[in-house]
């Protein structure tokens, strides 16, 4: 994608983290999905190790800050995938903190680009999406499922997509993406993991909005871009 395109995209992104065309840095919550805290501009997350990773770089450069006394309950949490945040008393007060440092910031979007941009860009080029659409809805996928290798991750749904198009790309895109999409839509209705669920059920309205933008054709994102749901209504310029 292209700059302009890319920040399109981290818009609509970032109304259904948090309901907001403005990125999050300061973003600190339990949604009660299995994952403990999600906090920041991708909805980093306590049970896995997105956090752990924005935290560990931002130590690296600042030995002192309010984060680093939370990375070896991180680094538990990580190892064994757990939503557990009753060692945690603090966290969401010291990363709202913390957002205000630019070099936090900036953290927070090397870690975006290194686990979620880049690598839904190179399954992009693999797969042969062409258009901004494409690939910002697989920019969007892998933040909200994930690019590990479990069943309602990123890579499964790209996996049972290519199981049922025959590994065929449509030459404009168009039934790929729906199928993709669709696939994406059954998983958020029912995921594997039962204790996101309920929270998961109540977003699809998110795979709706971007198949409203393929029914549309807006291939490049072009602005104004008009997202109303049940619980957003903003407009991408």
């Amino acid at each position: 994608m292209t700059v302009a395109e890319k920040n399109r995209c981290e818009q609509y992104i970032s109304i259904f983290e948090n309901d907001s065309t403005d990125l999050q840095y300061d973003y600190c919550e339990n949604l009660f999905d299995g994952r403990g805290y999600t906090s920041g501009r991708a909805g980093f997350c306590t049970g896995t190790t997105d956090s752990l990773q924005v935290i560990q770089l931002f130590t690296s450069y600042q030995s002192k800050n309010l984060l680093a006394k939370f990375l070896p309950e991180l680094e538990r949490l990580a190892k064994h995938f757990s939503g557990d945040v009753s060692k945690l008393s603090g966290y969401c007060k010291a990363w709202k903190e913390s957002a205000k440092s630019p070099l936090f910031r900036q953290c927070q979007d090397y870690i975006s680009d290194l686990l979620y941009y880049g690598p839904a860009m190179k399954e992009a080029l693999r797969i042969g999406l062409t258009t901004a659409l494409g690939k910002c809805a697989f920019y969007d996928t892998i933040i909200q499922h994930g690019g590990g290798i479990d069943p309602d991750s990123f890579g499964a749904i790209v996996k049972k997509t290519e199981k049922v198009m025959n590994d065929k790309m449509d030459p404009n895109e168009y039934d790929w993406l729906l199928r993709f999409l669709m696939e994406r839509k059954k998983t958020l209705q029912n995921p594997h993991n039962k204790a996101t669920a309920s929270h998961w059920r109540d977003s699809v309205d998110r795979v709706n909005a971007m198949i409203g933008l393929l029914n549309q054709t807006n291939w490049f994102l072009t602005t104004p871009i008009h997202i109303k749901t049940r619980y957003h209504n903003l407009i991408i310029k």
